[in-house]
């Protein structure tokens, strides 16, 4: 079935619809990566989102659940050139396009990624519709703006657990508070002999105490961090009670708390392959990213937090720590399981700090 995608600056995009969703709004967000379909497929950062595979075909493993970012699909839709026809592979339990379809996640191909990436790069993240008709366009485009409009708010609410749970066993207990986080982050930890304790985001710091951690995670998420000022304040509360590790939104939310400002990217950073240099030791490590927004660097310096990483793509701030005590954050995923990251050192890192 012909499909288009209307942007919000009046752009439409003619491609084919592959399955029964006819329609999707959302923020249109391209990602740089040639795998990994199935990690941003179910990746809570990626809520809301209309997102742009860039690499030309997509779905030759399939789908298992055991690859699953989080519980399910996140994103609301999902752009490429060409779907593989006859995806194989030994662990595969389900097709892309099915599980898409199962997800009611709409699934328009055949379309022009090289020139949709190139408009976002160009005019920046903006909305859109998916949809099977464009009869009533000015309709369709005051709806790609709402939609834009509506993921400038609370992400975090959506996605994050709605009870506390504890995952693993050993001496070192970690509270990890979730904005959104990825099921990757929590094997990590775990498989280091670690007691996770994963409480939902609106955990004030009464309640994290009472729980006795050796030390406090402030998770990935989606979003804008200064829509969700409650776990700013938590972590304002939090610094110089515990070590404190922040990662991706996390990262963006303990620089607000310290008094920092965060800015909007143009079109952000979305892939598996984001070089950033650590200033530390002047090493460079390939990291994944998915995020929308960075933190001000010039509003660090009257601040105890100083500049520990930055990217090499744009010189953004990439990681930060305290001057003094045992807090740190990153804004890349650090998850350290085989074959995907070589940067699940920090976590060592920071278990380290909880001796």
């Amino acid at each position: 079935m012909k499909g288009y995608l209307v942007l919000e600056n009046g752009r439409i995009f003619e491609g084919k619809l592959l399955n029964d969703c006819l329609r999707a709004e959302g923020e249109v967000v391209f990602t740089t990566a040639m795998i990994s379909y199935q990690d941003i497929i179910t990746d809570p950062s990626y809520y809301g989102q209309i997102v742009v595979m860039t690499y030309p075909l997509v779905g030759n493993v399939g789908f298992n659940e055991k690859s699953f970012a989080s519980r399910g699909a996140m994103i609301r839709g999902l752009i490429m050139r060409e779907a593989t026809d006859f995806p194989s592979h030994y662990e595969m339990e389900i097709d892309l396009i099915s599980f898409l379809n199962k997800s009611e996640i709409a699934v328009l191909t055949e379309i022009d990624t090289r020139a949709l990436t190139r408009q976002i790069r160009t005019s920046g993240v903006m909305g859109g519709i998916i949809t099977d008709q464009i009869d009533d366009l000015e309709m369709l485009i005051d709806k790609a703006k709402q939609a834009a409009r509506d993921l400038q708010g609370d992400m975090v609410r959506y996605v994050t657990r709605r009870n506390i749970m504890k995952f693993g066993n050993g001496n070192k207990r970690v509270v990890l508070l979730d904005l959104g986080t990825k099921k990757g982050a929590i094997s990590s930890l775990t498989r280091r002999g670690c007691e996770v304790i994963a409480v939902p985001a609106t955990t004030d710091i009464t309640e994290i105490m009472k729980l006795n951690p050796s030390g406090v995670i402030i998770s990935d998420g989606p979003g804008d961090p200064e829509a969700i000022p409650y776990v700013m304040k938590t972590c304002r509360q939090m610094v110089g009670q515990k070590p404190m590790l922040g990662i991706g939104l996390g990262h963006q939310v303990l620089a607000l708390s310290m008094g920092a400002t965060t800015n909007r990217l143009t079109f952000g950073h979305r892939g598996t392959n984001h070089p950033v240099r650590n200033l530390e030791d002047n090493r460079i490590y390939i990291t994944t990213q998915n995020h929308g927004f960075v933190i001000n660097e010039d509003s660090l310096k009257p601040t105890d937090m100083v500049v520990t990483m930055r990217s090499l793509n744009d010189n953004t701030v990439e990681g930060i720590k305290h001057k003094k005590l045992p807090v740190f954050s990153l804004q890349f995923d650090p998850e350290g399981y085989p074959g995907y990251s070589e940067t699940g050192f920090f976590y060592d890192q920071f278990l380290n700090e909880l001796r």
